[in-house]
């Protein structure tokens, strides 16, 4: 992985686990909590994965073409052209798993740890190809879908949805559910929230959005909603959904964490009623219902 020692190092800090050239794993707080029984996250709420289950993973970790205000990412050090060895998809699976499994073994002298979740957390089932960077840039991507499936695991992949040409490839090698962002109302607001570093990238996300009537599996439009940027225009939002044929539509709300507490303030994070109420909005201009919510992660589900 072509990143200095100094930064491999702030990354092992923060919970990273690099995974050959270009991956990487990081076990979701979500996944602690339920191996404690504290609770689990609003994926296992919504569309039955468990939590404690998950590899949170990347194919893609340095790579991005975006640098949101809203990422709790250090976005300084993103690249926006694939580079370097490409490694292949039963290696990064193999090796997501290893690097997981090895994390957790800590767990094991936990007190307040579910022994029995534990010992079935060693062997996840389901992967969330969403940690960090935009995982379409790995050419391989369609090749990593079939394999974690064959597996007999799901697979949820997070885009932002700039690479529309890896979409269409993802026709006929579909992900469990596939999320595409969308990050504002309009191309003015995206521009502002996102900082693009690609031409027509508000055209390309409208394109891989309008390439979702071509996939069976579960297909999600996701929002992360930040006050006093893109947490507006809610008709221009609803008119998008319309037009998508997307399943279900996440509300989200923008968590003041990470680096992105140097480039905004907690003033911009929305409440969780705030987020009910923008999203009670867009049900109604865009004739879909909600589904449910999770408080404590301040998301809405609403299904088309």
């Amino acid at each position: 992985m072509s990143i200095s020692q100094l930064r491999k190092d702030d990354l092992y800090k923060q919970g990273y686990r690099l995974v050959g050239n270009h991956s990487a794993i990081k076990v979701c707080e979500w996944t602690k909590k339920s191996l404690r029984n504290q609770g689990f996250c609003y994926k296992q709420k919504f569309y039955g994965i468990n939590s404690h289950r998950c590899c949170q993973m990347t194919p893609a970790l340095p790579f991005c073409n975006h640098r949101c205000i809203f990422c709790w990412r250090d976005i300084n050090f993103t690249k926006t052209r694939w580079s370097g060895k490409t490694d292949s998809p039963k290696y990064i699976v193999d090796e997501c798993i290893k690097q997981h499994k090895k994390y957790l073994r800590g767990f094991g002298g936990n007190k307040k740890a579910n022994m029995k979740k534990l010992q079935e957390s060693y062997s996840p089932n389901q992967f969330a190809i969403s940690l960090s960077g935009e995982p379409t840039f790995y050419p391989k991507l369609p090749e990593l879908i079939d394999e974690i499936k064959s597996r007999n695991a799901t697979a949820f992949l997070v885009t932002n949805g700039t690479n529309p040409s890896m979409i269409k490839k993802l026709i006929t090698h579909q992900p469990t559910q596939l999320y595409i962002t969308l990050p504002a109302p309009n191309e003015i607001v995206y521009k502002k929230v996102c900082n693009p570093l690609i031409k027509d990238s508000w055209k390309k996300i409208m394109q891989s959005i309008s390439q979702l009537k071509n996939f069976k599996c579960n297909t999600v439009l996701r929002m992360t909603l930040v006050k006093g940027y893109n947490m507006a225009a809610p008709e221009q939002y609803a008119e998008i959904i319309k037009s998508s044929d997307a399943r279900f539509v996440e509300c989200k709300a923008y968590m003041f964490v990470g680096y992105s507490q140097q480039r905004l303030t907690i003033e911009n994070m929305p409440t969780h009623d705030e987020i009910r109420e923008f999203a009670k909005q867009i049900a109604k201009l865009s004739n879909c219902k909600i589904k449910d919510e999770k408080i404590e992660s301040r998301v809405v589900l609403l299904e088309r």
